[in-house]
């Protein structure tokens, strides 16, 4: 519940920019791209970060890490919150983005220590509920905030809570530092490239970079282009964020609750595939009215949040204990690099009309689907780690015999 709640501010410090576009091209006058580069300045920057942290993340208490990244990520949304105009948002963001991001990977990492593999499924979904929580509680208050203060304001709350958060982390968390029995074994040079050099390491480094961009192309523009293209109000935003939340998050954890009994790789590629169908009809919306747009984009919300459940547990248990913190830093690095890569594509693919109606969408939609497609592809390859494999159930050992 602590990882959770910690992983409820990173996520909710990426996420409420989101629903901010329309706001910050209002009042900073920008478009899409320069919109896009406030995204993705977050992601890049943990993207770097991400790589460098490979060299030294196995290297020390699991705690001790989380509470200096912590730190770390408490200050960049400190900044945020006190960013005078565009440009300094953009470098402040870029700051809490280099420890947010690998904050986000160390969790997992935990997660990957501390839960045996046939019980990891539900505890991806309770940690992943933070995105849901974060939608169902955090974004609704952030543009409250923002509507009657400035877009200042959400920042300063969340830098507030995250002060909160991380002195209970200093006080509840226990000591974790049974992975350090190998950790300087090798030099950390070696180790990153022992990471890296593993086949199927690289696999699972590809099939996340897929699975973001399939996301990443949409989740930052669903806010501006249901103001811009299909009529909604700012202040109706908060109610598909609300929707879309309480949904997935009730869907998450029975994913990955049904993901423990049919199997990972099944689990997600049925949702890849229910996922898909939303897709399309969300980036070809026009005009409708609020009940269908909000009932659209909730759909959306649950299938491409429901396929990363039995993702992210697939793909940690592929890594050994060992290797577990430097590999999630670097697929840390790899997730982020995809999330600013895919921002920044739509972002440019996009244009405005006279009207401010955002045009092209619908070709990002198919790119997202294409994504999707290939990650169900990679997926096939993604192998569990020999030192975590468990004794296989019995659903799974009739979906292997049967393929």
């Amino acid at each position: 519940m602590l990882l959770a709640a910690v992983q409820f501010t990173t996520v909710l410090d990426f996420l409420i920019v989101l629903p901010l576009g329309p706001k910050y091209m209002e009042v900073m006058h920008i478009g899409p791209s320069e919109f896009g580069l406030i995204v993705s300045s977050y992601a890049i920057s943990a993207g770097i970060a991400g790589i460098g942290a490979g060299f030294f993340l196995d290297l020390f208490d699991r705690k001790r890490a989380m509470l200096i990244l912590f730190s770390g990520f408490m200050l960049g949304t400190l900044f945020c919150a006190l960013a005078p105009g565009y440009h300094s948002l953009v470098l402040a963001r870029a700051v809490a983005g280099a420890f947010g991001g690998v904050t986000g990977a160390l969790i997992l990492a935990i997660v990957g220590d501390v839960v045996p593999e046939h019980r990891r499924g539900a505890a991806m979904g309770l940690v992943m509920s933070a995105f849901s929580l974060a939608s169902i509680v955090g974004v609704p208050c952030g543009l409250w905030m923002a509507a009657a203060f400035s877009w200042h304001m959400p920042f300063f709350a969340l830098a507030g809570l995250s002060a909160v958060i991380l002195a209970a982390a200093a006080w509840l968390l226990p000591p974790m530092s049974e992975h350090l029995a190998h950790a300087r074994e090798e030099h950390p040079a070696a180790r990153v490239w022992a990471v890296l050099n593993e086949r199927d390491h690289q696999m699972a480094l590809i099939f996340m970079a897929v699975l973001t961009c399939a996301g990443a192309l949409l989740f930052p523009f669903i806010a501006t282009y249901m103001v811009a293209n299909t009529g909604m109000t700012q202040k109706q935003l908060p109610y598909i964020y609300i929707a879309g939340g309480i949904f997935s998050l009730a869907g998450m954890n029975l994913i990955g609750r049904w993901s423990d009994r049919v199997g990972k790789p099944r689990a997600f590629w049925i949702m890849s595939c229910c996922a898909m169908v939303p897709i399309l009809v969300f980036t070809n919306l026009h005009h409708v009215p609020f009940l269908i747009g909000m009932t659209v984009t909730t759909v959306f919300m649950v299938c491409m949040s429901g396929r990363s459940v039995p993702a992210m547990a697939m793909i940690t248990a592929s890594v050994k204990a060992r290797y577990r913190g430097g590999f999630m830093s670097a697929n840390s690095s790899v997730q982020q690099f995809s999330m600013g890569l895919a921002t920044y594509v739509s972002g440019q693919i996009m244009g405005q009309t006279a009207e401010g109606e955002l045009t092209h969408f619908p070709i990002i939609g198919v790119l997202s689907v294409f994504c999707a497609f290939v990650g169900i592809y990679l997926s096939r390859f993604l192998k569990v780690a020999v030192e975590t494999q468990p004794v296989p159930a019995a659903s799974e050992v009739a979906f292997v015999e049967h393929g």
